[in-house]
């Protein structure tokens, strides 16, 4: 497995708020470059280097921003760094860690959109890495990277940090733009779209951290290099955040097309313990999960899609033999029915069918009749709910009664594999 760093490349190794180092490790040169090109040639090398959004949708960053720029108004420059999403702290690492890559690469989306507003929405709980985010944007501005005139360019550009409320809902794009207005943090109805329509109603291009901090590379080594560390389908590097039944748990820079066991092994050291592995829970608790026989898909948007999994955000949950699949389960609905903002039936009413389902199961009252209503409820709630919290909430349960039905049934048989089990009189 190719060692690259490119996110990673000045983390541990500069002050995180100071420009001088900053600039010193090759900080900047991306927007010293942009301002030297016609606009949408910059466009043009970010679709190159096959940029996909790295906060979970992996729409293509190139696509979006060609989009963005055809249409006419001001727009708002909004990073996603609401990072809720159950084991994934790799925003975190960004933004603790070089958080000067990421207003880089809002500022080169400001140059390029004629912004003058940005945003940094950022996790309620991430309160310190808020204060540092603050304190990279002032000397930003008296560096003359941000503020008035930026460069002598004539664009005037701010970024605002604004904390969240501790809502998982509000990692979704509507409902974050919701919350930076003063509004409950509820998804809006699309079409219109945020690029049309979003914040203030005014057009919006909003990325993830990670996505934002691709850009300074991109345009500053070309979209080509870019896309050479990764594979045709899937460009660049992606942080990636390992945990669970691994030896080495932590948040590692691999290049995509790099696979699931490799990943484990190389940079987890393999399972803990001594124990096997019976599953990974990939891209966070909405996410798919799979048993040992997939661990050599390769890290690729187009390999997952085939497989039939998403990548998300980029979280590897191993999972090892002596956890009870259904019990694992029941804490991840648990998880959603908690964070349900409630607007739409199939996710509120949903979630909470589905966790007293998995109850009754886990108490050894279940029957097969449950289990086929559990994967029902699941279907409905991915096709019909309002938005994708409720389309991908039921995800983990889909893929783990595909894989471990068997299991299931021998819950509702009150059979179960794990011995402390109340249905085997455990406790």
């Amino acid at each position: 497995m190719e060692n690259v760093k490119i996110l990673s490349s000045r983390f541990g190794k500069i002050k995180p708020d100071s420009v001088e180092e900053y600039v010193a490790n090759g900080g900047y040169e991306g927007l010293k470059k942009a301002i030297t090109q016609q606009h949408l040639d910059t466009i043009e090398e970010i679709k190159k280097a096959n940029l996909f959004g790295r906060g979970g949708a992996a729409y293509p960053t190139g696509i979006k921003w060609e989009q963005a720029y055809a249409i006419p108004g001001t727009k708002y420059i909004v990073c996603n760094a609401d990072e809720g999403e159950p084991g994934t702290i790799k925003d975190r690492e960004i933004m603790s860690r070089d958080p000067l890559m990421l207003i880089e690469g809002m500022t080169i989306g400001a140059y390029l959109f004629g912004s003058s507003e940005g945003f940094i929405y950022c996790r309620g709980e991430y309160g310190k890495i808020q204060k540092l985010l603050r304190s990279a944007i002032a000397n930003a501005k008296a560096a003359g990277y941000l503020g008035d005139n930026i460069l002598g360019t004539g664009l005037n550009f701010d970024i605002k940090v604004v904390s969240g409320a501790g809502a998982y809902v509000c990692g979704e794009n509507t409902a974050l733009a919701e919350s930076i207005e003063g509004k409950t943090g509820r998804p809006r109805r699309k079409p219109p779209y945020l690029k049309n329509a979003g914040l203030n109603l005014k057009p919006t291009v909003l990325n993830n951290v990670e996505t934002y901090a691709c850009i300074p590379y991109i345009v500053k080594e070309g979209g080509e290099k870019f896309l050479s560390y990764g594979t045709e389908f899937s460009g660049g590097t992606k942080l990636m955040c390992l945990i669970g039944d691994v030896k080495n748990r932590g948040v590692y820079e691999v290049p995509f097309g790099t696979t699931v066991r490799e990943l484990i092994d190389n940079c987890g050291g393999g399972m803990a313990d001594g124990k096997k592995l019976k599953f990974v829970h990939l891209g966070g608790s909405s996410g798919s999960c799979f048993p040992e026989s997939m661990l050599d898909t390769k890290i690729c948007y187009n390999d997952l899609r085939k497989a039939g999994i998403s990548l998300g955000s980029g979280v590897v949950l191993v999972v090892s033999e002596d956890q009870s699949v259904v019990e694992y389960l029941k804490a991840v609905m648990e998880f959603f029915e908690e964070e349900s903002c409630g607007k739409c039936t199939p996710c509120r009413e949903g979630n909470q069918r589905m966790v007293e389902i998995l109850e009754k199961l886990t108490e050894g009252k279940g029957t097969a009749e449950d289990i086929k209503r559990l994967k029902h409820l699941a279907q409905i709630m991915r096709d019909t709910s309002f938005c994708g919290l409720g389309q991908s909430a039921p995800v983990p349960a889909l893929t783990l009664i595909k894989h471990f039905e068997d299991e299931f049934k021998a819950y509702a048989k009150g059979k179960c594999s794990d011995a402390n089990c109340c249905c085997k009189g455990g406790k």
